[in-house]
């Protein structure tokens, strides 16, 4: 089973261009042995102050997961983004 960090998620990913926050992904550990990754999205054509869409994606396994969300910062990254943990 994954580890949890300090805040009580498995990963924790904030992504900003332009120095706005454009989305944020935490992992989950579930009971089970999956993983579920929430993700908040601040598009960049709304307002600053907008609320964040908010989805969970959930994975059979940690390493389902973790692909997942490799890929998807690899994508921000060609994006342009800055990303942090």
């Amino acid at each position: 089973m994954a580890r949890r960090n300090g805040s009580g998620y498995v990963f924790h990913h904030e992504i900003r261009k332009e120095g706005r926050v454009v989305a944020v992904l935490r992992g989950v550990a579930e009971k089970d042995g999956g993983l579920t990754v929430e993700t908040e999205v601040y598009p960049m054509s709304a307002p600053a102050n907008a609320e964040a869409q908010l989805r969970p994606f959930a994975f059979a396994t940690a390493q389902q997961a973790r692909q997942f969300v490799d890929e998807a910062l690899l994508a921000f990254e060609y994006l342009g983004c800055v990303l942090s943990d």
